[in-house]
């Protein structure tokens, strides 16, 4: 059976259903949520006009990716029925495939992963890491669609009442390991595989830090890791003073800290709310990277 790559056999770009991305230099993933209900900015893309608005703005900003999401994840969310996710991101998806940017949809159902690369979607953003019935036939049964797999603890209805124990990074490390492998094993290319820790994802403000400091010991599978940090409740937790933490949108300075930090520990993606100062704190970054490999 296959199994996870050697880091001298790291993977250098990301297959998707349409468009072979260079990881040469870090990607920005635009959040984009038809959603009434997400942490972050629930209810301002709810209408398909505003979302897409939203979205030819984080183009116009720079995002290389858009990651659609139509149903919350947040701590104690809902659970959204299918017909209600599939009505939230048609009318979107089937005008922004249209743009030809790559598309991502941030779901963990197996229909709607199907409906959603049917109407031409690249990427499938799984917070199950494919583990609902299903889901992995779906996208093992597509040709070319990459596919993110995120580590989370438990389920969103109950993630932080009952958070992890243990060590975080070897409980991630042998999860996405085992995912990984499982992946590989239907025949899914190495090539269309990105992997997620997860941050946020059941985990306490310390071993979400943790994950951090030692993100780069993730890289011996030798796939390329996504990092989604912006404006989450760690970042929160360390900005707050005297009792007071700052709401979602007032964590945009620490978001991109963290983004800038998960880059320089590896990631290849950072999955981010506000685009036009990560992208330009990248281009910081990269410019001092050229020298560094130029000296």
């Amino acid at each position: 059976m296959p199994s996870s790559l050697s880091t001298t056999q790291a993977v250098r770009y990301w297959q998707t259903a349409r468009f072979e991305l260079n990881l040469a230099k870090p990607l920005v993933m635009g959040i984009v949520n038809v959603t009434p209900d997400s942490f972050s900015d629930g209810g301002q893309h709810a209408e398909t006009s505003q979302a897409l608005r939203h979205a030819e703005q984080l183009l116009r900003e720079g995002a290389d990716i858009l990651d659609i999401g139509a149903e919350s994840t947040r701590p104690g969310a809902e659970v959204v029925p299918l017909a209600s996710e599939l009505a939230r991101l048609e009318p979107f998806l089937r005008e922004a495939v249209r743009w030809q940017v790559p598309i991502s949809v941030d779901t963990y159902k197996p229909e709607v992963m199907q409906a959603c690369l049917d109407w031409g979607v690249d990427i499938v953003n799984d917070v199950w890491a494919l583990r609902q019935p299903g889901a992995e036939q779906v996208v093992a049964g597509h040709p070319r669609c990459g596919v993110c797999l995120m580590h989370m603890h438990r389920d969103p209805q109950t993630m932080q009442t009952q958070p992890m124990t243990g060590d975080v990074l070897t409980e991630v490390d042998v999860f996405l390991r085992g995912r990984v492998n499982a992946l590989l094993g239907s025949g899914v290319a190495a090539s269309r595989v990105v992997l997620d820790p997860g941050i946020g994802f059941g985990k306490t403000v310390a071993q979400n830090f943790q994950l951090l400091a030692r993100q780069s010991d993730l890289l011996h599978m030798g796939f390329p890791l996504l990092a989604g940090w912006s404006r989450k409740s760690a970042l929160g937790a360390v900005l707050a003073q005297d009792g007071q933490v700052p709401e979602p949108a007032q964590r945009q300075m620490a978001s991109v800290a963290a983004a800038l930090m998960a880059v320089e520990r590896g990631a290849s993606v950072v999955r981010v709310h506000d685009v036009k100062c990560t992208v330009d704190a990248l281009k910081i970054w990269f410019a001092m990277q050229q020298q560094v490999h130029t000296a």
